[in-house]
């Protein structure tokens, strides 16, 4: 399938990174182990798999499943349910749970994720009657990081004891379509600590990408994601999390379901089973998808592109960008991701006007679930600097595969 030249460059790659997969085996022990723990200290059951339907009251499967999602996370509360349908949809429960007419939204890693933008009211993205938080009465300012590496802490600080009605400090772990570093858990950590100086305001944290590549999560008030990425472990076919403080937690809730319902109700139809067994999996999968991630930046960087993280990097998320300089490298890149994957490697991706997206992007996704970040994909807005945003991989034997045929592509003329 590959030739020799190929072989020998994978080979070479692999072995420059035999240390960092030992890293990254040593996290996804860590994590197994947290995971597990919260598995038999709450004693699941197969009893908990059972599936309800209409109201869904006394779904004590769904309400565990809240449960270990929270205590796997480090949190207090939470809830992790199949009615959420994106990371984007679990963001905007969060932001219009705890933000109300007058707030001030104060976004401190700099212009969040392009899907946002409907939903704050940035941009052409904003219509009237269309219900953004803008259109509510809220607020938003951002503060961009410093050299697009790091937090402006002092920034953040003077806004926070000028700007009195701020009520949420965002923080987006992940670069989403940028090209900056990712945050560590630690650097959000020191944020949570300046933002809890100050009573009254929360801190949402968008975790997308990030989960069980640390062995720790992050704090904050709430912690948000979606589970057709690492949370999900490849095995939730939809879905979202919210986990946080019990309060946070509590009015995300209202905004789920209603207020004076919140999480009693939610009938769970099946869906139960593959969250939970998709919790047990995450681990080990986030590192399955981090090694694929390595060994592309690897190679990429051998063919002289530019990846960020650097392949001997430690990794805080599952993305890897590339620099591919031009659309034509962009679409024959993830022309080979499409052609090394499992599901419809015989079609040809495009660039295509994405609903929530304000350019033409080209998606990669031979995914056995649609949109799953998890597994191998590979995305891009077909704009300068045409940086390519790769992620996930179900198996590293697989990811290797799917990026060796991407590599192939790219040198086949």
């Amino acid at each position: 399938m590959f030739n020799e030249k190929i072989l020998s460059l994978a080979e070479e790659c692999e072995k420059s990174l035999s240390s960092v997969f030992a890293e990254v085996d040593r996290i996804a022990f860590k994590n197994t182990e947290k995971v597990l723990s919260v598995f038999r200290e709450n004693r699941l059951s197969d009893r908990h798999f059972n599936s309800t339907c209409g109201y869904g009251y006394n779904d004590d499967g769904r309400d565990l499943c809240d449960k270990m999602f929270a205590e796997a996370f480090g949190c207090e509360a939470g809830f992790a349910r199949s009615q959420i349908i994106s990371g984007t949809h679990a963001l905007a429960i969060a932001l219009y749970g705890v933000l109300r007419p007058g707030d001030t939204l104060l976004a401190a890693s700099g212009k969040p994720y392009d899907t946002l933008d409907s939903i704050i009211g940035l941009g052409d993205s904003y219509k009237n009657g269309e219900g953004s938080l803008i259109e509510y009465g809220i607020k938003y300012s951002e503060i961009p990081l410093v050299d697009n590496k790091t937090l402006d802490l002092s920034a953040i600080r003077n806004y926070l004891e000028t700007d009195k009605i701020v009520k949420v400090v965002f923080v987006q772990r992940s670069k989403g379509y940028g090209d900056r570093r990712t945050l560590t858990v630690a650097e959000i950590n020191e944020l949570f600590s300046l933002v809890r100086e100050f009573e009254g305001v929360y801190l949402v944290v968008d975790n997308c990408y990030g989960e069980f590549t640390e062995t720790e999560e992050p704090k904050g008030d709430l912690l948000v994601g979606s589970l057709i990425k690492n949370a999900g472990g490849g095995i939730a076919e939809t879905g979202g999390y919210i986990v946080g403080t019990k309060r946070a937690v509590e009015l995300a809730s209202y905004r789920l379901t209603v207020p004076g319902i919140g999480l009693e109700a939610g009938a769970s139809m099946g869906t139960t089973k593959s969250m939970i067994k998709g919790l047990f999996f995450a681990p080990h999968i986030t590192a399955q998808a981090i090694k694929t991630a390595h060994f592309a930046a690897a190679a990429f960087e051998r063919l002289g592109f530019e990846c960020n993280p650097p392949s001997l990097e430690k990794r805080s998320d599952i993305i890897q960008t590339i620099r591919l300089h031009n659309a034509e490298n962009v679409l024959k890149f993830c022309k080979g991701i499409q052609k090394g994957s499992p599901v419809d490697s015989f079609v040809v991706p495009e660039g295509w006007e994405m609903p929530g997206y304000n350019d033409y992007v080209v998606m990669a996704a031979g995914a056995f679930t649609q949109g799953s970040s998890i597994e191998l994909s590979a995305d891009a807005p077909l704009r300068e600097p045409y940086l390519v945003y790769l992620q996930g991989g179900l198996t590293y034997e697989s990811g290797k595969i799917g990026i060796l045929t991407a590599l192939n592509e790219m040198i086949s003329d």
